[in-house]
């Protein structure tokens, strides 16, 4: 019993010095660290109540939520060296299951979608890493080494080494081979995409790209220019009309003229 506790305390501080570069010793932790006091909390109340000591494992764990702001219920499974940074406003549900080595980060909620006796809360394979503020709601799976962004929230299962960000969560990318970056604070990595931004960057691509064919079909079909010796169809000036009117009268005037003239010479001769 006391050597299953000591190794139990020693993986909880092994998991803290890996994940938080501002621990500095193992007293610091188990005296400093909320997460750390109700995770050793949780172990104790588990115990209580797979012996059926139901309403003292729910005291103490009200307890323990009173001194650490965060609630895990005693029905709950929870795999080694699990860890929660910071803490505050952590709710884990009483049908959850939480795998080996998976650290959450403060206002993460595992929480159920019924009212029924049933399965209601998430899996979390091993590895997982949940962002601020993520809420991962029904029984869903999380599949081993991934990672939820901050204030995701996530609804659907997700695949193994996959990162989920926005509102319906949305895997944004999805390796299959772990990447071996190692730990990656916050559920983030570096230039994590934005499928909102992504997809507005591709509606305006489209418009530019019909816009330029739009301008290519006008200059290869667009009508020549008439000239001024050309007619318009539908087009009637009235100043060429009056021009054309005074063209003609000249010309029947001087054919007039004409036929006087040789009439005159045909009588004198």
């Amino acid at each position: 019993m006391f050597q299953s506790l000591t190794r139990t305390i020693r993986d909880h501080t092994d998991a803290v010095f890996e994940r938080d570069p501002a621990a500095r010793n193992r007293w610091e932790v188990l005296t400093t660290y909320p997460g750390v006091h109700a995770v050793l909390c949780y172990r104790l109340t588990h115990r209580l109540w797979c012996s059926r000591w139901r309403w003292l494992a729910r005291f103490l764990s009200h307890v323990a939520r009173f001194l650490t702001g965060i609630e895990i219920h005693p029905g709950a499974e929870i795999g080694r060296r699990f860890f929660i940074d910071h803490g505050m406003g952590v709710v884990i549900g009483e049908t959850a299951k939480v795998g080996d080595d998976v650290t959450l980060y403060h206002g993460v909620t595992l929480g159920g979608t019924t009212w029924k006796r049933e399965r209601r809360h998430p899996t979390l394979g091993d590895r997982v890493v949940v962002g601020a503020g993520a809420k991962i709601l029904g029984p869903i799976e999380v599949g081993s080494d991934s990672r939820i962004g901050s204030n995701a929230v996530v609804i659907k299962n997700v695949p193994e080494n996959a990162v989920v960000v926005g509102v319906p969560g949305r895997v944004v990318n999805k390796d299959g081979v772990r990447t071996g970056e190692g730990f990656a604070p916050y559920g983030e990595k570096e230039r994590m995409p934005d499928p909102v931004a992504k997809a507005v960057e591709c509606i305006s691509e489209h418009v530019h790209a019909v816009e330029r064919r739009l301008e290519t079909l006008e200059h290869d079909h667009r009508s020549p220019v008439p000239t001024d010796d050309e007619e318009v169809e539908g087009w009637n000036c009235p100043v060429e009309e009056g021009q054309e009117d005074q063209e003609q009268a000249g010309g029947e005037a001087s054919r007039t003229a004409s036929r006087t003239q040789t009439a005159r010479r045909t009588g004198n001769g």
